[in-house]
């Protein structure tokens, strides 16, 4: 009979394999149906009139004039005089009308007075968030091998042992706030049918969002149907059902007509989630090879209102040195609230702590690849030999020795030099819990069908391999339905779960059920199950000397269907999937001295993943992974006037992002030997996103021979640092 492992690596006839997605067609012809293209009939166009000052009281709120515009229908007045509004997008009014065009008439018709009060927004300032009083509980770690009792012993032995060190820096680092841009912007079309609401949400947790409609609702999240087939980019900031996607259900309600509310862009960019910002001071002491001795860092950022800047936990990123002490303060500032962002915490950790590392290799005159190398001693243990392996390929891959000079000592071509630069990273990646339903028909038809979503990056088409693999079927034999909260339960898209997840329950069910087909078969055929096998669209002995069609097989079910349920819970010990992965990036640019103009050349990205479903699939997601990190580092900004608190930028016009010419060559390398594919199935999304800004800050200062201390590297900072070292 057959079992839940993954067939031996080489083995399989589909996994692995470079797969077209199955929705590829329906996407590229504009018959994908996102949930901005919902139309039902009789609908209402909903607008939200958003404050557009950071922080102020309401001393009036005048809907009078909106209330007769031609079209409207309904108005909802979402704050009272007195309210206090604390970020800039904070929605005051929503309308409802006939037409997008009287929605947005209407919203510019609303009357409202502020009082204003003070605004804070300097997030990079530590001493100004101190004076004003906008810092939270500074928090404190210590680990030192020398163990010592009291504040003064501490800074005592952090002084000795950096004055023993034969290199120190001392610096400070940062990186600003970054918005998550999703093509569709966040939002839903809700309607009421038989008493129950179904809501066509743009969303990466279709099977957690009911609960979060029918709770304000007063309703049971059963009364809900969440409807999702296709989604513009999420990338952590679309988990919840949100104020507007409950708003769009009341007035649904109200009206007993389907309501459509998507933000419009500027206020998607203003509320719909931002990654947190994170600077930090620091002192490194090295000895004369460039290992890491002492770390004393101090690190701050902001999430907006709440202030909670990046976690301790990734401070020094992926480096552990045995002397560490970390203190943390976070600030609160007069802005949209944060969302995950792909990685969440470790891409600012690493952007402002593996710098340091390559600060070290400066100062000593030697390569940053052998200071990496050599403090892998520190990083996770069952990790540092991949680590190795993946800089030995990424360094040949860069062509790192031949290309390779001293900080600032490579030739210069007119104004231009060029540099090289490393960043590493980590991600957990373990699967989600998730259910799958699996219908095999009497004429050989099948379907699996999970409460889940495709974010895009081909989810749909790895559970179909998943099930064609298991059941020695052609991917075009299964018919896959996701995208429906009515769906057995799967878990949310974050964290890089998905894959993980969804692949267990699939092989689980898949499996359960083909050995009940095994069964069948073996009845029919005079022998033994454990003897046969499925494979090219048979059940057939292992020898092939005997075998049924596949359609053959599965008409012995009679005149109904088979339905099995795979299940696998979070957690849970299992030989399909883990977690815990490593990655190595390097960067090549070329800056222009002379604008401050930094260039892509060329990104190399060495990636383990454990078991690969989709080869194509999988290298799309680091290649898109790499764009945005090229964009973190080099172009994208939130930037905020300090007198309103407006995010000034927050038009895609005028947010900064990377075009075609701006990414240069990408190469990326999928790290699989058979010690990672035993590992099994484990999340790619994010941990790709991860170093971008660090390699290739560092890369800017390789070849420069300055640290442009804050990104993202715009010409201005470029330039800045540069007459500073001058």
């Amino acid at each position: 009979m057959a079992t839940y492992d993954w067939p031996a690596q080489g083995t399989a006839s589909i996994l692995g394999k470079r797969q077209a997605r199955t929705d590829g067609l329906e996407k590229a012809t504009g018959a994908a149906k996102y949930a901005y293209d919902v139309v039902r009939p009789n609908m209402l166009f909903a607008h939200l009139l958003t404050a557009q000052i950071a922080h102020a009281k309401v001393k009036l709120i005048d809907v009078a004039a909106a209330e007769k515009v031609p079209g409207v229908v309904s108005v909802k007045v979402l704050k009272k005089v007195g309210d206090e509004i604390r970020w800039t997008g904070d929605p005051i009014v929503c309308v409802a009308a006939e037409s997008d065009a009287a929605a947005a008439e209407a919203t510019k018709a609303v009357k409202v007075e502020w009082e204003p009060l003070d605004i804070f927004i300097a997030d990079s300032d530590l001493a100004a968030a101190t004076e004003a009083k906008r810092t939270g509980t500074v928090a404190r770690n210590v680990q030192l091998a020398n163990k010592v009792e009291g504040a003064e012993a501490e800074d005592a032995e952090i002084a000795k042992l950096l004055k023993e060190a034969a290199v120190t820096v001392e610096s400070y680092y940062g990186i600003h706030v970054i918005t998550h841009c999703c093509l569709e912007t966040h939002g839903s079309t809700c309607e009421w049918k038989d008493g129950k609401l179904v809501a066509h949400l743009s969303t990466q947790n279709v099977s957690g969002t009911p609960a979060q409609f029918a709770t304000p609702l007063k309703i049971t999240a059963p009364e809900v149907t969440v409807h999702c087939d296709f989604i513009g980019g999420g990338f952590g900031s679309k988990f919840a059902a949100d104020q507007w996607g409950v708003l769009a259900a009341e007035i649904s309600k109200e009206t007993g007509r389907p309501v459509k509310l998507m933000l419009d862009r500027r206020t998607d960019q203003e509320i719909g989630g931002n990654r947190p910002s994170g600077f930090i001071n620091v002192k490194v002491g090295a000895d004369k090879e460039g290992v890491v001795t002492v770390w004393d860092s101090h690190h701050w950022g902001t999430s907006g209102l709440s202030g909670g800047p990046i976690a301790q936990g990734v401070i020094p990123y992926v480096f552990n040195p045995v002397n560490r002490r970390r203190t943390v303060t976070p600030i609160a500032t007069n802005a949209g609230p944060q969302r995950a962002w792909r990685a969440p915490n470790h891409p600012q950790g690493c952007a402002i702590t593996q710098t340091a590392y390559d600060d070290i290799a400066a100062k000593l005159g030697i390569s940053s690849l052998d200071v990496f190398l050599r403090n892998l001693p520190s990083v996770a243990k069952e990790k540092a030999e991949v680590y190795a392996e993946q800089l030995k390929i990424a360094a040949e891959l860069i062509g790192w020795k031949e290309k390779w000079h001293a900080h600032g000592k490579g030739d210069k071509k007119g104004a231009v030099v060029t540099g090289l630069g490393i960043g590493i990273h980590t991600w957990g990646g373990g699967a989600h819990a998730s259910r799958c339903d699996m219908k095999v028909h009497p004429d050989g038809g099948v379907e699996v069908s999970l409460g889940s979503q495709d974010l895009g990056t081909g989810t749909r088409t790895c559970i179909g391999m998943v099930a064609a693999e298991t059941l020695g079927l052609p991917l075009s034999a299964v018919k896959v339905n996701i995208g429906l909260s009515s769906y057995p339960e799967s878990g949310p898209s974050g964290g890089s779960t998905t894959i993980g997840g969804v692949s267990e329950s699939t092989r689980r069910a898949s499996t359960d059920a083909l050995n009940h087909i095994l069964g069948l078969a073996a009845a029919k055929l005079a022998v033994k199950a454990e003897d046969l096998e499925a494979k090219n669209g048979k059940i057939q002995l292992k020898d092939g000397s005997k075998s049924l069609t596949w359609k053959e097989a599965a008409s012995l079910l009679g005149m109904k269907s088979l339905e099995v349920t795979g299940v696998f819970a979070r957690g849970a010990k299992t030989n399909l999937s883990s977690s815990n992965v490593a990655g190595v990036q390097m960067a090549e640019v070329a800056v222009d001295t002379e604008t401050g103009v930094v260039k892509m050349l060329k990104f190399v990205a060495v990636q383990d993943m454990g078991l690969v479903v989709n080869r194509l699939t999988a290298e799309s997601q680091i290649y898109g992974a790499v764009i945005m990190g090229i964009a973190s580092a080099l172009f994208e900004e939130r930037i905020m006037d300090p007198a309103t608190g407006r995010f000034v930028n927050a038009e895609l016009a005028d947010y900064k992002l990377p075009r075609l010419g701006d990414i240069g060559q990408i190469v990326v390398h999928i790290y699989e030997p058979a010690s990672e594919y035993s590992r099994g199935i484990i999340g790619l999304g994010e941990p790709p996103a991860i170093a971008p800004a660090a390699a290739i800050a560092n890369a800017v200062a390789n070849a420069t021979g300055v640290r442009v201390p804050v990104l993202p590297l715009v010409p201005q900072r470029v330039i800045t640092a540069l007459k500073k070292k001058a």
